[in-house]
């Protein structure tokens, strides 16, 4: 990991994943989670707290960067949790088929390169009536905020660790093999609008 990633990057996602708009987002939707839990993209294991420990057996937290990691261990060790992380990014999924019964992905896909094949290996892993669980930020709906997300995202995303900002999530979701079967969308506040369109909801396999 470059001096970039490790004293300014990895940081910088920390905090801007902790924000109150954005902590508010994940107390919707962790609790949600049950059984045996992959969350994808674990970071700093920001989302432990909102977790229902009533309804929750394991979490698998798949997590790429080894500085997030190194985070998220003090998160796990005081959650009380029993959780496993696993050094792989979401394109390599090493779980058996059919053996989760929650995936749940905050502020993820907008990052993941292969984002389709990420999905597919979800939705490969996923029990057919388990729930894709998301809370993630996209594209907007207006046009002139649109507009720059796409003007910006090239530099954006150098800059901030390959995160997207105009990434159409139900799209995404739907495309890869998945039926949405709750979903909201809002502008978040107290958010610059580029930043701020987020899509949260549940999904299961078609």
């Amino acid at each position: 990991m470059g001096l970039y990633d490790k004293y300014f990057l990895a940081p910088f996602i920390n905090c801007a994943c902790g924000t109150k708009p954005i902590t508010y987002q994940r107390k919707k939707v962790v609790p949600l989670a049950e059984g045996r839990v992959l969350e994808v993209g674990m970071g700093s294991a920001l989302n432990l707290p909102y977790y229902d420990r009533n309804k929750v057996e394991f979490i698998w937290g798949l997590e790429p960067s080894a500085d997030m990691r190194e985070k998220a261990r003090p998160n796990i060790d005081k959650s009380g949790l029993e959780v496993k992380l696993i050094d792989l990014p979401g394109e390599e999924i090493p779980l058996d088929d059919n053996s989760v019964d929650s995936i749940l992905l905050t502020y993820t896909l907008c990052t993941i390169p292969d984002w389709h094949s990420a999905l597919e290996q979800m939705r490969r892993v996923l029990k057919p009536e388990g729930r894709l669980i998301f809370t993630e930020h996209g594209n907007a709906p207006d046009a002139s905020v649109e507009k720059w997300q796409q003007r910006i995202n090239p530099v954006w995303k150098k800059l901030a660790g390959g995160c997207n900002l105009n990434r159409p999530i139900p799209d995404l979701i739907t495309q890869s093999g998945f039926n949405i079967v709750d979903l909201e969308s809002r502008y978040l506040p107290s958010t610059p609008k580029l930043f701020a369109y987020n899509y949260w909801g549940v999904a299961q396999i078609a």
